[in-house]
C-alpha cells in the first residue's frame, strides 16, 4: 500500500487532535498501573513518551500531585496545545511539554523515576524503545507502557492487514514479556485493558468527531475517503476485539548493587 498523502494526515490530525485520547486507556487503568510502582518517590521525575495531545499526561498530573512531568511527542501542534493546557490548569511549574523523538533518545534528559508511554513505544520498534527507556531511567526507576498484542491465532485478514500496516512486529503478551526481560528490566506486573478503555475516551468520541466532520467535506472525495478509512478502526473493533488487546506492562530497572 502506498504511503498516506499529506491530505490524509491533515484530516487524520483534524480527527485525532480533538479526541480526549489518541489511543485506548483511561484514568482507572493509569491508577492501577501506578499502584504497581510501590517505591516511586513522592517528588518523582516522570517522562511521558509519545504523549500525543496529553490526555493521559493530565491524568498523571492528577494522580501524582507532587511529581514533575516532562511530556514528549513529535507532533508540534499537539505539544503547543498541551503547553497551553498546563498553563491554564496551573501546572506549568511542574509539567512541561517538548517536541522530541524517542527514536533519538540521546536528545532527551535522563535519570527519570518513571517513564510512561501509552501505545507509543511500538513506533520505533519495541526492543529499541525498551533499550532506550532503560538508559533514560535511573537504577530502580519504573517503566509503565501499553502495547497492542495478539490474543488468538489466525486473525481475520482484515484485522491482520490493519495491524500489519501500522505494527507489523506486533506479538503476543509472552513476546512482550520476553522483550522486557531482554532489555534488562524486571517485570513488576501486567494487565489487559478493559473494553471501556477503548470506547469511553477514544472510539466513541472518534466516531462522533468523524460524523461531525462529514458535512464539511461532503464534496471532498479524498477527505471523505480518509474519514471512511479512519472509521474502519472502531468498526473492526466491534467485530473482532477478541483477537487482540492492549496490555499494560509495568517493569523496573534493577537497582545497581555495589
Amino acid at each position: 500500500m502506498s504511503q498516506p498523502s499529506p491530505r490524509f494526515w491533515e484530516i487524520f490530525f483534524e480527527v485525532f487532535d480533538a479526541l480526549p485520547r489518541q489511543g485506548p486507556g483511561n484514568r482507572e487503568c493509569a491508577a492501577k498501573a501506578l499502584a504497581m510502582c510501590q517505591e516511586l518517590p513522592a517528588a518523582a521525575r516522570v517522562l511521558d513518551l509519545g504523549c500525543g495531545a496529553g490526555g493521559q499526561t493530565l491524568q498523571l498530573a492528577e494522580l501524582l500531585p507532587t511529581a514533575s512531568i516532562t511530556a514528549v511527542d513529535t507532533h508540534a501542534p499537539g505539544i503547543a496545545r498541551l503547553q497551553a493546557e498546563f498553563a491554564a490548569r496551573g501546572l506549568a511549574h511542574r509539567a512541561s511539554a517538548i517536541v522530541g523523538d524517542m527514536a533519538e533518545p540521546e536528545s532527551l534528559p535522563t535519570g527519570f523515576d518513571l517513564i510512561w508511554s501509552e501505545g507509543a513505544l511500538y513506533s520505533v520498534g519495541l526492543q529499541t524503545a525498551l533499550s532506550a527507556c532503560h538508559d533514560l531511567l535511573r537504577p530502580g526507576g519504573y517503566l509503565a507502557f501499553t502495547d497492542a498484542v495478539w490474543c488468538r491465532e489466525n486473525p481475520p485478514a482484515q484485522v491482520k492487514a490493519s495491524f500489519d500496516l501500522d505494527y507489523p512486529g506486533m506479538g503476543r503478551r509472552e513476546d512482550d514479556l520476553s522483550a522486557i526481560s531482554a532489555a534488562g528490566f524486571d517485570v513488576v506486573g501486567h494487565f489487559t485493558l478493559p473494553d471501556e478503555a477503548w470506547w469511553d475516551d477514544f472510539y466513541t468520541p472518534m466516531e462522533a468527531r468523524i460524523e461531525a466532520l462529514r458535512p464539511r467535506y461532503v464534496e471532498d472525495a479524498e477527505a471523505t475517503a480518509t474519514l471512511d478509512r479512519i472509521a474502519e478502526e472502531p468498526a473492526m473493533h466491534r467485530r473482532y476485539s477478541d483477537y487482540y488487546a492492549y496490555e499494560f506492562f509495568v517493569a523496573r530497572r534493577p537497582l545497581e548493587h555495589r
